[in-house]
């Protein structure tokens, strides 16, 4: 399979050529409107599709979210800035892409940012937060997405079940997926008291302690009883420990170190496929990846909340090493395994397609192996999700020092 032309492999360019991939291929202007940018699910993108299929609110605002990372890594290096200005999106700038990919969101969702799921609001929201705070175009827009979603964010924190947060208006249902990503935005909006109730919450009703890691949720079932329900998800954890790190204290940062310390114990796999010859013994490991769909999206999540740790000199050096490890391995993976989207990809023969790179779903194996791209008869897609995630993994891997 044809790799991508050679270019620099420091964490930076790749980063950046991740970045460049994900917006030429997949980005497009909302109905031709000027000024509007939305993603494709999937390419090859066919119009009819995009129209009356899913257009997966809580992938494009981790797209927001991820346009954030990058416009923070042009910013430190204007060297490696893409262009302020071009026909194409991977000619414009990360900060302007993200204001475009919200008038799209806005347009897409029948003007208006709230929809029916709780999680799909707060990712938007924590975009929408580091926006306000990164003084980018999108700045002023990132602040009335808050005040939009920030109330319904709140009104699905109930003392229902003992407390947490309602994953959709069903109120059947609270999980990890909503608590913890509004725990986050509400400790980094300054609500401390309740982000900790949140916190503590998740704790008491969705830790498990022989594993150290976060269940999925707990349900009201037919006859009024509750259900906790598995498994220990790949993102769950990610925002949880964020709010930890941003909650501070003793407490919340013995439980990041310790929750850092199970996610490398649970949550990962041997950083070379059996298949390669794996050497008995390696310790080296990359977090595992949980599939395509919506799960293309986890590990990625996943990787900006352990940067995050890493970086974090409150830790003990033990997790923030493990932390940087897990990131900077995953990251690898995801390079190692990249294509040609021409190679992968019908049809795809413009915008230069050659230097287009198209990631795995899986970090652990090359793309042309990979049940998330697809080979041979059964080709016929790449999904969205599962590209952002390695360019999640990617710019977190930039943020740390080498």
């Amino acid at each position: 399979m044809t790799l991508p032309a050679a270019i620099s492999t420091s964490p930076n360019q790749r980063a950046a050529a991740a970045r460049d991939s994900v917006t030429a291929l997949f980005a497009r202007p909302l109905f031709f409107l000027p000024g509007t940018l939305l993603a494709a699910t999937e390419l090859p993108a066919r119009r009819l599709h995009r129209l009356t299929q899913p257009w997966h609110y809580w992938w494009q605002a981790h797209f927001v979210d991820t346009l954030v990372d990058a416009a923070q890594r042009e910013r430190q290096l204007p060297s490696a800035n893409a262009g302020s200005v071009g026909s194409s999106p991977a000619e414009v700038s990360s900060s302007v892409l993200a204001a475009r990919l919200l008038s799209g969101i806005r347009i897409r969702n029948v003007l208006v940012y709230v929809n029916g799921y709780f999680d799909d609001m707060a990712w938007l929201a924590l975009a929408a937060q580091r926006l306000e705070q990164a003084a980018v175009p999108a700045a002023r827009r990132g602040a009335r997405i808050q005040q939009s979603l920030e109330p319904q964010l709140r009104s699905a924190c109930t003392s229902d079940l003992g407390g947490g947060t309602y994953w959709s208006r069903k109120r059947d249902f609270k999980n990890t997926p909503a608590t913890g990503p509004v725990a986050l935005y509400l400790a980094r909006l300054g609500d401390h008291a309740a982000a900790q109730q949140l916190v503590d919450w998740l704790d008491e009703r969705l830790f498990d302690h022989r594993v150290g890691l976060y269940l999925d949720g707990t349900r009201i079932t037919a006859d009024g009883s509750l259900s906790r329900e598995g498994p220990f998800y790949t993102y769950n954890q990610g925002p949880v420990l964020g709010a930890l790190l941003e909650l501070g204290g003793a407490a919340n940062l013995a439980r990041a170190a310790h929750l850092i310390h199970a996610t490398a114990e649970h949550l990962t796999v041997p950083d070379t496929p059996p298949s390669q010859g794996a050497k008995s013994g390696s310790k080296a490991q990359i977090l595992r990846c949980e599939g395509v769909g919506d799960r293309g999206l986890f590990t990625g999540i996943l990787t900006r909340y352990l940067a995050l740790a890493a970086r974090d000199g409150r830790l003990p050096r033990d997790a923030r090493q493990q932390a940087a490890d897990l990131v900077r391995n995953t990251a690898e993976g995801f390079w190692a395994g990249r294509v040609s989207a021409a190679a992968v990809v019908p049809g795809v023969t413009s915008i230069a397609a050659e230097s287009l790179t198209v990631f795995p779903a899986q970090a652990l194996f090359p793309a042309p192996e990979d049940a998330g791209i697809g080979t041979g008869p059964e080709f016929n897609s790449v999904e969205l999700s599962t590209q952002l995630q390695a360019w999640m993994a990617l710019e977190a891997a930039a943020t740390l020092r080498s």
